[in-house]
């Protein structure tokens, strides 16, 4: 009841806990409060209590006027177990867990005398504590919020292996494209970790999230310095020297932030690097590169790399902020969902015009493949993913009206080689197959799916059994044959993954 509560609070019926979006009616006992979305949660607390001390007698049961004391205690715990995502070992998980054990042995202690409405009373409030305590739990040991503490911890021993051990050991870590590339797979296999909608699952990982992602970053921009020219030599400049001193220092604080997002630094903080930073700013304005373009430039350049670092050291702000990880009111996605929902249209208008060459809206999918890359993602993993998906549905019907229209216009010769006339046979069985790919609107487990799938895989099969006995079309043929089969079954796995924001 304290979660249906809570859930009031945002404008939104009860739904076991699966979901707290905004812009919802408000509930029946709110009718006088003001919308959701233009009165903070804790204002409609305060109402809450309100009228909760108005509904009261004046004259109540002792029993009563506790289990009402209670009630408020449950109240103001309802909000912080509801957007708690961490984990049964974290110590806010165990504080919660604590106070509502607390309140759990008041309500079993209060006395109802035998009285029928003592004893309503206080089966309600038990259940609220109860609410409460489920819903802490079954989000700390959700099977999604531990697949999202298993990715992190890879993502910790990548990092450990890479940069951190190597940097105390004393030496520069060198960053690989292995490295990058292993990093990139993780942040890909967080973004599709269901959440069901629920509140404490988006707040979890869009956290691991922006900490796997900053890394990312980091390590990137690390990649990206070591193809730099070496740093300027000192008999360049005085100030050379000194900007040489604060690279190095540059150096290693890359490495500690690394080490404080992933959560591998015992001693550092935040706050501390921060200052090491700023104080590295500090020293490079003060230098006197007046007159020496180059030198200026190679400061601008350190300046430009510290405050790409100081950037990331704000993170905890920005993981308890809602917009972020509730990404249904984001303007971003509704702009993907509005290409989506026009790319749907064109679809179905390419698929009932299959015979009629003269509908070739291409120009149109492309302006809607630049509308895409124009949209903010503001370096959001998920917003990045949505845009992918968009880019891919997009690209599909481009690539099927390019085969469709290849094949129209497809006048084979009398010396043509046997080989590539059948791979021309199987892009024929490709296009039609597509043509289903993209009209399927089902789920894994249906039988259409595993039909498609199975068909596809033939076709790929017959292309594998392709001889080119030589011939270098057939060869070039085949391979792109191929490579668009696997594009069509990649697209009908994108269709069916039940991808979320």
């Amino acid at each position: 009841m304290a979660v249906r509560w809570l859930c009031s609070l945002f404008g939104k019926p009860f739904d076991g806990g699966k979901r707290m979006d905004h812009g919802g009616q408000p509930s029946q006992n709110h009718h006088h409060a003001q919308p959701p979305h233009q009165q903070h949660p804790h204002h409609q607390q305060q109402q809450y209590y309100q009228q909760q001390q108005q509904q009261q007698p004046q004259h109540q049961h002792p029993a009563m006027m506790r289990l009402y004391e209670v009630q408020k205690e449950v109240q103001s715990l309802g909000p912080q177990v509801c957007t708690f995502s961490g984990l049964q070992n974290d110590r806010e998980y165990r504080r919660l867990e604590r106070e509502l054990a607390r309140l759990q042995l008041q309500v079993d202690q209060v006395d109802t005398e035998g009285k029928a409405e003592l004893q309503g009373a206080r089966k309600r409030a038990a259940q609220e504590v109860e609410g409460l305590l489920r819903y802490l739990e079954e989000n700390a040991t959700h099977p999604s919020r531990l697949a999202m503490e298993e990715l992190s911890r890879q993502a910790q021993r990548l990092v450990e292996e890479g940069v951190v051990a190597p940097q105390r050991a004393g030496g520069a870590a060198d960053i690989s494209d292995e490295l990058v590339d292993a990093v990139q797979e993780l942040v890909l296999k967080l973004t599709q970790v269901k959440t069901g909608g629920r509140v404490p699952l988006r707040k979890a990982r869009y956290r691991a999230l922006t900490r796997v992602c900053a890394v990312q970053d980091v390590i990137e921009g690390r990649t990206r310095q070591q193809t730099l020219p070496l740093p300027l030599s000192g008999e360049t400049h005085e100030a050379v020297q000194s900007i040489n001193q604060v690279m190095v220092q540059v150096s290693c604080a890359r490495s500690q932030l690394v080490a404080l997002l992933m959560g591998l630094s015992g001693r550092d903080s935040c706050a501390h690097l921060s200052r090491v930073l700023t104080e590295m700013l500090v020293e490079l304005d003060a230098l006197d590169v007046s007159g020496n373009a180059a030198v200026r430039n190679y400061r601008k350049q350190v300046v430009e790399e510290i405050n790409g670092l100081l950037k990331h050291l704000d993170l905890e702000g920005e993981g308890d902020d809602t917009r972020r990880y509730d990404l249904a009111q984001n303007d971003s996605i509704r702009e993907i969902e509005a290409v989506r929902s026009h790319v749907g249209h064109l679809r179905t208008e390419i698929l009932r015009h299959l015979g009629d060459l003269s509908f070739r809206p291409k120009a149109e999918l492309q302006s809607l493949l630049t509308h895409l890359d124009q949209v903010d993602t503001a370096k959001n993993p998920c917003i990045r993913e949505a845009r992918r998906r968009a880019v891919l549905e997009v690209q599909a019907l481009i690539t099927f009206l390019d085969l469709r229209e290849a094949l129209y216009r497809r006048q084979p010769s009398p010396n043509e080689h046997p080989s590539h006339r059948a791979v021309w046979l199987v892009l024929g069985s490709l296009s039609d197959l597509q043509a289903q790919v993209l009209c399927f609107d089902g789920k894994r487990a249906d039988k259409s799916y595993m039909m498609l799938e199975e068909l596809l895989t033939k076709q790929l099969l017959v292309l594998d059994a392709v001889d080119s006995q030589g011939d270098e079309m057939t060869k070039t043929a085949r391979k792109q044959a191929v490579k668009f089969a696997q594009g069509i079954l990649n697209y009908l796995d994108l269709k069916t993954d039940e991808w979320e924001y």
